[in-house]
């Protein structure tokens, strides 16, 4: 990798692309009105993306206690059932906000009715013990409304997501095996798995690429790097980028990043993605 990487680096890679595109692509002003439209209103929507697990489970959570309460009749639950089952699915390679939002608001729930909390808890080595734990301390309302009060994903995540609800849940990492062209696990490995959520949540569930050569070899090519923490890039959706990247920046875009384990560089020259 040394040799292809240049001499000429920005000093400090730019994790703002569109602001980078914005500073340095050849655009009419009205192309950089837009982008600096569409660029203002991702800001404007990132407070939201550092709840969107939280909020999500939060509705989903009331959603279901007031229709299963009061408000439907017997022969409405099952119809109810079905659109909730279908909101809170899971799909290989994705996170669903709503089934993993609703099932820590409920888990947090059930621990702080039955004081599965605190030092007593957390010491406890009988196996038995906890699993028929339960002290009747009633707190569990009082818990989730102070959790989504005080909160955002990822410290939801950070405090509340166990080794035990992992297991329960069928919560690993998942890597694309682009051989069979399907999702298989990765690792079950409970640390690994909430590092790399964690991960995730710092962007928004969206990988972490910077602009660290907007002249990649005196050709005026841009040239970025993915910061990689596990997951790998989903191909199809690599391949789109890069091609959305050529028709804004007009020259050959490259990116370094790391698949199946193996630091790789792909290039798209207007024609194809192929590695470089």
């Amino acid at each position: 990798m040394s040799e292809i990487m240049a001499d000429k680096k920005l000093a400090h890679p730019e994790m703002d692309i569109l602001l980078y595109l914005m500073d340095n692509a050849p655009f009419e002003p009205w192309q950089r009105d837009i982008l600096s439209i569409i660029r203002d209103e991702a800001y404007y929507f990132a407070p939201q993306g550092m709840t969107k697990i939280m909020n999500e489970g939060w509705a989903s959570y009331w959603h279901s206690k007031i229709m299963t309460g009061e408000v439907l009749s017997d022969t409405e639950i099952v119809d109810y059932a079905d659109h909730h089952s279908g909101t809170v699915a899971s799909q290989p390679g994705k996170l669903n906000p709503y089934k993993v939002g609703i099932e820590l608001f409920k888990d947090i729930e059930e621990r702080w009715n039955k004081g599965q909390f605190g030092r007593e808890w957390e010491e406890c080595t009988d196996f038995e013990a906890k699993a028929s734990w339960d002290k009747k301390t009633g707190l569990g309302k009082k818990k989730i409304f102070e959790v989504r009060r005080d909160m955002n994903d990822v410290m939801f995540i950070d405090a509340f997501l166990t080794e035990e609800f992992c297991v329960r849940h069928k919560l690993f990492v998942l890597q694309f095996n682009q051989r069979t062209g399907q999702y298989e696990i990765n690792t079950r490995n409970f640390p690994q798995i909430k590092k790399q959520l964690l991960f995730q949540l710092t962007n928004f569930g969206q990988p972490i690429i910077k602009v660290v050569d907007g002249n990649y070899e005196g050709r005026g090519e841009l040239f970025l790097d993915h910061l990689h923490e596990g997951v790998d890039l989903q191909p199809n959706y690599m391949d789109e980028t890069l091609k959305n990247l050529f028709v804004l920046w007009t020259k050959p875009i490259w990116l370094k990043t790391v698949m199946d384990g193996q630091e790789k560089t792909y290039k798209y020259d207007g024609a194809e993605v192929k590695e470089g």
